[in-house]
């Protein structure tokens, strides 16, 4: 009984620390110290539009390049899915939403068979137009909760782990004690997926913001581990023609 009561109180004692260890460190200052490390809020706030170039190689048919545009003033986001070179284009602008699907083909000049996109489907592409920045930028403006909930080992660093939930998601957030930098983000989606992102490599662009170039991506559906490379542009022009239906 004593050995238990021993155990116990160790138990204890090493919560209440760990507790007052990342108690003491509020979500905002974690959020804080992420712009700062980046290259600044000021410039994550003045962020109006953005370009991301990414490839998803996992040495299958089923690897894939994706260009996502995004302009915030209109609410508008464009994502091209090319998968074999055929291009697979989701949109939404406002309320509208909607996916062109290839049909021909492939020796032909490419036609596309346009249909709308479920409500689902619209309020998801809506959640991803702030979030694919980075999904804490104005949280608690659109409703997600924050918490600082602990810290863990990543790749034998201690991070403090961020649990934000709202939107029917929720995100876990895993941010370098020593650098500040995100380096694992997981997403569970409204249908129990989990997508796992660890980010291994940062670069800089040419505006001043850093942002994850090189990332690990594994899904709970398929758990296989696909290497993702990324170039992002912040605030680049983009032609009305990109958000046309």
């Amino acid at each position: 009984m004593k050995r238990f009561i021993k155990t116990f109180l160790i138990v204890m004692l090493a919560q209440a620390g760990l507790n007052a260890q990342t108690g003491a460190v509020p979500v905002d200052t974690i959020f804080n110290n992420f712009y700062r490390a980046t290259g600044g809020k000021a410039l994550w706030d003045a962020v109006q539009t953005y370009t991301i170039k990414q490839a998803y190689r996992a040495g299958t048919a089923n690897d894939y390049d994706l260009v996502i545009q995004g302009a915030l003033p209109q609410q508008a986001l464009s994502k091209i899915r090319t998968i074999m070179k055929r291009d697979f284009i989701y949109g939404i602008k406002g309320a509208d939403g909607w996916v062109k699907i290839p049909i021909g083909s492939r020796d032909k000049v490419t036609q596309f068979q346009t249909s709308d996109l479920s409500e689902k489907e619209r309020e998801n592409m809506r959640r991803e137009l702030g979030d694919l920045l980075a999904p804490f930028s104005n949280y608690t403006q659109k409703g997600y909760i924050a918490t600082v909930v602990g810290t863990e080992q990543i790749n034998g660093k201690p991070a403090y782990q961020v649990e934000m939930e709202g939107k029917g998601v929720k995100y876990n957030l895993y941010f370098d004690v020593a650098t500040s930098l995100l380096v694992r983000e997981k997403l569970t989606l409204p249908t129990r997926e989990v997508q796992t992102r660890d980010h291994t490599q940062y670069a800089k662009s040419t505006y001043g913001i850093s942002y994850p170039s090189e990332s690990t991506y594994v899904s709970s559906i398929d758990k296989k581990p696909v290497k993702v490379t990324t170039i992002m542009e912040f605030n680049p022009t983009i032609s009305d023609n990109t958000f046309a239906r």
